[in-house]
């Protein structure tokens, strides 16, 4: 008989009575010590899989004039002026999440490859492969065909033929696998998204550089972006940008500075079964699973700039389409800038403990300009408490978020929200967070008229211009937790609070819609065929 390993014979259960501490065996503290995790960690992933995580609460939709701001012609020329006397000034960074590999963008490719269907007749009568039918019947219009037709023509086939005759098998297996151009297993930053009219082409991360000379230049002319990145496509990553940087510093008189992270180990969480016990390999070894885009709060706290831009790793367009995202990415930022500096005004005030009159004008003003409610015991506090109040309330990161009309496309959306504390206030939630079940909650989440496409400005800087730990403004109580299947058996993973969700949950949070034409994700291979991406 099988003998299991140490770690495997004890049991995994955080009854009240017992200490965490005798639920690990050496191995397992050897484990958490290397990925950086405590046992108070652990203890609290635990909790969760067994309490779940308590829904949002919400109050109601943010729509335009309550909660949303929508600015005039007059607006945006006003902020865009700013942006360029104010902006300019300081040091900004553009921080793009990019870790994963791109393989569900070629989701019906793989299915083909199991099931390869020869000839286009074919393709176009059955219905489960149309989005096959029309990735093939375009392949001549994706940027990187011309590589992948001089990879094939290496090889020894015949490109021109084979599409001909619609053999289009030698077509998907040299672009996903690892003798072609091994696009199901890099990244998104690393495919090539867009080609031009002189026969160049652009991958998403040239495009994301591009864009960063054209809103994140500062008075200096230094251009900063940070990129989150899976360990194994850090090499190819910096050879990359090894190739792409000098042309453009060259053509357009910037210096383009390029820094990457990865997801640190310490934020991966423990895998469970699905009675709540440790997930663990054969050898008796602990499960763990990334933490989501959550963990990157971690990431984002290890920066410092006086301007951050977040936006997703395949939201990018080609030239010619980016005059709306650059002027709206400026607007955003001037009019962080303009709400920072009436926070760090008012501040000092309050510090210096505020007459009466004074905090009745800073709590209107934080109440129509801010969406920050004082809640409902305001009246039974005395004047120095009015002022610690406020002081609390206006001493955060702040955050201004582009948001675009809903027209069908999937994602969170912003809300008035109420917290444990009985505290309203801004979040942008996902449906994943509301509870379906509940009539209210459902017509209320399907009432929004926008919905979030990651197009953020940060200030993580306090009014003395130290800057904030970011820890502290995370809602704990906002991840989610999901099933799935290794080795043939299922365990429940957890993600830590969304990085624009729970992980910022607590920072000063403004709405601002921007154009539909700022949000142009590629989701699947075939989304790269759209007008904004030609």
């Amino acid at each position: 008989m099988k003998v299991l390993p140490d770690a495997i014979k004890i049991r995994f259960t955080f009854a009240r009575h017992q200490h965490p501490a005798r639920m690990f065996s050496d191995q397992d503290f050897e484990q958490l010590r290397q990925r950086g995790i405590t046992l108070q960690t652990i203890e609290n992933q635990i909790h969760h899989f067994q309490s779940g995580f308590p829904f949002m609460k919400l109050v109601r939709p943010a729509i335009p004039g309550d909660g949303i701001r929508c600015f005039d012609e007059s607006q945006l020329a006003t902020y865009l002026n700013n942006f360029e006397k104010e902006c300019r000034r300081q040091s900004m960074l553009k921080f793009v999440p990019a870790s994963g590999a791109a393989s569900r963008m070629f989701k019906h490719l793989y299915e083909y490859l199991q099931d390869p269907v020869l000839g286009d007749e074919h393709l176009q009568k059955d219905q489960h492969f149309q989005s096959l039918s029309y990735f093939l019947s375009n392949l001549r219009h994706f940027a990187f065909y011309s590589e992948l037709a001089a990879r094939l023509t290496e090889k020894g086939r015949h490109p021109e033929e084979d599409m001909k005759s619609g053999n289009y098998l030698p077509f998907i297996e040299g672009l996903l696998e690892t003798e072609g151009l091994n696009y199901g297993s890099l990244p998104k930053g690393l495919l090539k998204f867009h080609l031009y009219p002189d026969g160049s082409s652009r991958t998403a991360i040239e495009e994301h550089l591009m864009e960063g000379i054209l809103y994140c230049r500062d008075a200096s002319d230094q251009v900063q972006l940070h990129f989150t990145l899976s360990p194994e496509h850090v090499s190819r990553f910096q050879e990359h940008i090894r190739q792409s940087v000098p042309a453009l510093e060259m053509t357009y008189g910037v210096h383009i500075t390029v820094t990457h992270s990865i997801q640190k180990p310490s934020t991966d969480t423990l895998a469970v079964d699905m009675h709540n016990q440790a997930f663990r390999e054969a050898d008796g070894s602990l499960v763990f699973r990334p933490g989501g885009h959550g963990a990157l709060i971690e990431n984002l706290n290890d920066l410092d700039a006086g301007l951050i831009f977040i936006k997703n790793i395949d939201n990018v367009v080609p030239d010619h389409h980016k005059q709306a995202t650059v002027i709206y990415k400026k607007v955003l930022a001037a009019y962080l800038q303009h709400v920072r500096q009436q926070v760090h005004d008012m501040i000092p005030e309050l510090k210096d403990q505020a007459g009466a009159e004074r905090t009745e004008q800073i709590r209107t003003m934080m109440e129509t300009e801010l969406n920050i409610s004082t809640g409902n015991k305001w009246d039974s506090l005395s004047q120095s408490e009015r002022n610690a109040l406020l002081m609390r309330l206006l001493d955060r990161p702040i955050r201004v978020c582009g948001m675009v009309r809903n027209e069908g496309e999937p994602g969170g959306g912003p809300y008035w929200t109420m917290n444990r504390k009985g505290e309203v206030s801004l979040q942008i939630v996902e449906s994943s967070q509301v509870d379906m079940e509940d009539p209210a909650q459902k017509a209320i989440f399907s009432q929004a008229t926008h919905f979030n496409p990651v197009d953020i400005v940060c200030n993580i800087h306090d009014y003395m211009g130290n800057k904030y730990d970011l820890h502290r403004f995370v809602d704990e109580e906002t991840g989610f937790i999901s099933v799935k299947s290794k080795d043939g058996r299922m365990l429940k993973a957890q993600e830590l609070p969304g990085l624009w969700n729970g992980a910022m949950a607590d920072w000063i949070t403004l709405f601002v819609e921007v154009p539909v034409a700022t949000f142009n994700p590629v989701k699947t291979i075939n989304d790269l065929l759209r007008d904004m991406h030609r």
